[in-house]
């Protein structure tokens, strides 16, 4: 397994509950990267994809707006202008249904594995199933979102519930009184990325599965990888690597379009009347995820291709976005402050299956801003595939080709 992020893991975890003998190798440490400061949202409610109508339009126009949550950084850099194209043509409706169709599968398997996994492995990870809020200043913007709303419930059998006034309030006390209202996602849920993974890693340690950090990839061969100095045997691999996947394209022989999309994300103290639901602010593009452990505030998106500044500027707009909702301020001090890429495709669809060309390499990657919810339907699929069983969804719309 090459990657120990949470799809990595996720897929250690299935391949040794079918009997495979699992080494899981990163480059840095596991669940270090996107897997450890991203708002631990759970959420089937999210099966519409980046790529929609309109949202072309908003890309051309982050172009102008560099302090806009969505940020386009304009560089010489053909890959991330053939990426933009390809994005461009699946912004249309029918498109953009057929990415949710191969995304919510995705979705609604993971919600039920890890249910399970909670209920039967006792991973601590501070799960709660409390849904998912999308609340609006402006009644133009929450009553805009019907259209929304109404194709979820004909195309994908979501129903979210429309809030206004005490209603919304009754379930959100922290909120501010005076907004517009909300829609209420039910079936989502929440948990703590970085205790999931260090709790999933202790788990698979006392099932023998072995963890090597600190390690990149630089090469693989037939039955040999090379990592860090160190010479892995192994029958088959798994990449799992996330953003950094198109930077071992000599390595794999194939060239994975994928985008690194940067967010940013800190933690801030429970608050004594803090919120009990987690929340999307559409108007600011933050999120706020309420974690026993702390106030999880996060959102921003950048294509500023693998940039390591950790910008103050950034952090204050989450702040500041996040403020207009909540009753209370944020508490201080500030901690765990956060920047991490997200894996992003053209079609906001994963890739899973067999490396172009190498019989023995499989492709986990691509997730987009869902990997930790479809972590563990995508670890299956990766356990079915190599076990030669016959997967629980369909494969198809995962396909690598379909981007090459």
């Amino acid at each position: 397994m090459i990657g120990g992020g949470v799809i990595g893991v996720a897929s250690a975890y299935f391949l040794s509950e079918a009997g495979h003998a699992v080494t899981v190798v990163d480059k840095g440490t596991i669940g270090g990267a996107c897997s450890r400061g991203n708002c631990g949202l759970v959420c089937p409610s999210h099966v519409l994809p980046l790529a929609e109508p309109g949202a072309l339009r908003d890309a051309m126009g982050a172009l102008l707006k560099p302090g806009g949550a969505f940020r386009i950084r304009p560089r010489l850099d053909p890959n991330l202008w053939r990426w933009l194209w390809k994005f461009a043509r699946r912004c249309t409706h029918q498109r953009m249904l057929e990415s949710g169709r191969a995304i919510q599968p995705l979705l609604r398997s993971s919600l039920e594995l890890y249910q399970g996994l909670v209920r039967e492995q006792g991973l601590e990870c501070e799960w709660r199933k409390q849904g998912l809020l999308f609340v609006y200043r402006e009644r133009a913007g929450l009553d805009a979102y019907d259209a929304s709303a109404e194709l979820l419930a004909e195309e994908f059998d979501e129903h979210p519930e429309k809030l206004v006034g005490d209603e919304l309030l009754a379930r959100e006390p922290a909120l501010k009184p005076g907004l517009a209202g909300a829609w209420y996602f039910e079936q989502d849920a929440h948990l703590r990325p970085d205790r999931l993974l260090a709790s999933w890693r202790r788990l698979l340690e006392a099932r023998g599965v072995r963890f090597v950090e600190g390690s990149g990839l630089e090469a693989l061969d037939a039955g040999v990888a090379v990592a860090g100095g160190q010479r892995l045997e192994a029958d088959r691999f798994v990449v799992a690597t996330g953003a950094w996947t198109p930077q071992l394209a000599a390595i794999l022989g194939v060239r994975i379009p994928i985008e690194p999309g940067k967010g940013y994300s800190f933690t801030a103290p429970v608050p004594a009347d803090g919120p009990r639901t987690p929340m999307i602010f559409p108007e600011t593009h933050v999120a706020v995820t309420p974690m026993d452990s702390g106030l999880r505030v996060g959102s921003m998106m950048e294509f500023a291709g693998y940039d390591e500044s950790l910008r103050e500027d950034r952090l204050r707009m989450l702040a500041s976005g996040a403020a207009p909702f909540l009753r209370d301020a944020l508490p201080e001090p500030r901690s765990e402050e956060w920047f991490g890429w997200r894996p992003m495709t053209w079609d906001s669809t994963p890739v899973i299956g067999r490396c172009p060309g190498r019989d023995n390499v499989y492709l986990a990657v691509g997730h987009n801003m869902l990997g930790l919810s479809m972590a563990p339907a995508t670890g299956r699929l990766i356990a079915e595939l190599l076990s030669g069983g016959a997967p629980h969804l369909d494969l198809a719309p995962y396909r690598p080709e379909r981007l090459l």
